[in-house]
């Protein structure tokens, strides 16, 4: 359906702007936050708590932050809210576009978990919401005042989120789950905690009422979890891209590690805003980074391909050889049905990422790709819908190194 591919192109466009102004937002006020200095004595009198001075296009900014609040309540008070909600809302918007209405191509694969697509939007459902209710009841539970416990409680529950998600859909569908819950807890810490403690500290200040420090404390508290979620929450929103994450055997612990080392690595510039600088987290967050990359690349045994010939000629006799006609009929079984200039697939009427495998020379042009998205990560043909064996993937790995090496020579 065109005219769906259109909406989802405009949602996501939205989305990606939503989620730049709410991103930017959340990164400058906790800068802002750990930056702020004491002030002179007679700002101190005037009730300010801290002020930062910056230039930014081509102008000097002061910034000034009250112990309990101005004197008079301004004409207009800036409140950032509607970035949080439009990243929501134009983000789950996208979730039902693309995967609930195409919950057989994008939601299900049968190889995982053969469901129906109701039972699937059930499920992915019922994990989001179920999340943050957990999460909610969490943070107003007793449990909130031991933070070293109540953090091992929530990454335990993005865990098990992560396990069942991929024990459950596709890779993809999985993983952009996993995203929208964590988008879900972090636009219900703004509307059910930041936004409601900044109502009382407005309402408090109004009336010359005193203001509960309870308040934004927990609303800076909630402001931090948001935080150390975003790195992860950004790399999820890019994830469809790089199949060899959310298609590898494990992909489950490789969402868990690469979150890990993003929250990691957030951490460093949390304590850097406030004068603490530890390198050993920047390069232990990044030696962590380039361990999953080495992980997650390492090649995988391929299926045995009983040998056709007598070896390439090169001294590797143990190679198969596999046939450019045998190469060029595996390729028209299951691939041309998408990747052509006239698809005939019932999802894709254009070739996916402009790639057409119609003729020899489109082939071999793309045969880097065609074998590592087959043979490496695996994740083509799409949700395997024409049924590729693993001994048809090793027989065009096998050809790829015949060919590979032949040139080498």
């Amino acid at each position: 359906m065109p005219w769906l591919d259109w909406i989802s192109l405009f949602v996501r466009w939205f989305h990606v702007i939503a989620g730049v102004a709410w991103i930017g937002a959340s990164f400058y006020f906790v800068w802002l936050d750990n930056n702020l200095r004491t002030p002179p004595k007679w700002k101190e009198d005037k009730g300010i708590k801290g002020d930062l001075w910056a230039i930014h296009g081509g102008g000097f900014y002061e910034v000034a932050k009250y112990a309990y609040g101005p004197e008079k309540m301004p004409e207009t008070l800036h409140w950032f809210k509607w970035e949080a909600y439009t990243t929501w809302l134009s983000g789950f918007a996208l979730l039902i576009i693309v995967y609930y209405f195409g919950a057989s191509a994008y939601l299900i694969d049968p190889q995982v978990n053969d469901m129906s697509p109701t039972m699937a939007i059930a499920l992915g459902l019922g994990l989001i919401f179920g999340g943050i209710a957990i999460y909610e009841f969490a943070c107003r539970s007793p449990l909130a005042k031991y933070p070293i416990v109540f953090a091992l409680c929530l990454v335990t529950l993005i865990c098990v989120v992560t396990y069942l998600s991929t024990q459950w859909f596709s890779g993809r569908g999985a993983y952009i789950h996993v995203g929208a819950l964590i988008g879900t807890i972090m636009v219900g810490n703004v509307f059910f905690n930041i936004m409601p403690n900044q109502r009382k500290m407005v309402a408090a200040v109004q009336a010359k009422e005193s203001i509960d420090p309870q308040w934004g404390a927990g609303a800076k508290l909630r402001s931090m979890h948001n935080n150390y979620f975003t790195l992860p929450l950004l790399f999820i929103m890019i994830s469809n891209h790089y199949p060899m994450t959310y298609q590898h055997e494990q992909n489950w612990l490789v969402l868990i590690a690469l979150m890990a080392a993003a929250a990691w690595i957030r951490h460093f510039f949390n304590l850097r805003h406030v004068g603490k600088t530890k390198p050993s987290i920047l390069v232990t967050g990044a030696i962590a980074m380039l361990a999953i990359a080495l992980w997650v690349s390492w090649p995988q045994k391929p299926a045995n391909v009983e040998v056709t010939g007598s070896g390439n000629g090169s001294g590797n006799e143990n190679v198969a050889v596999v046939t450019d006609e045998r190469v060029a009929e595996l390729v028209n079984t299951h691939c041309v049905g998408c990747h052509s200039r006239t698809p005939t697939d019932d999802i894709f009427k254009v070739a996916p990422l402009g790639v057409v495998l119609d003729s020899w020379e489109d082939i071999t042009r793309y045969a880097p790709q065609l074998v590592r998205r087959t043979t490496v990560t695996k994740d083509m043909p799409f949700l395997n819908k024409t049924g590729m064996t693993d001994e048809e993937r090793a027989e065009i790995a096998a050809w790829f190194a015949t060919t590979h090496a032949n040139k080498e020579n």
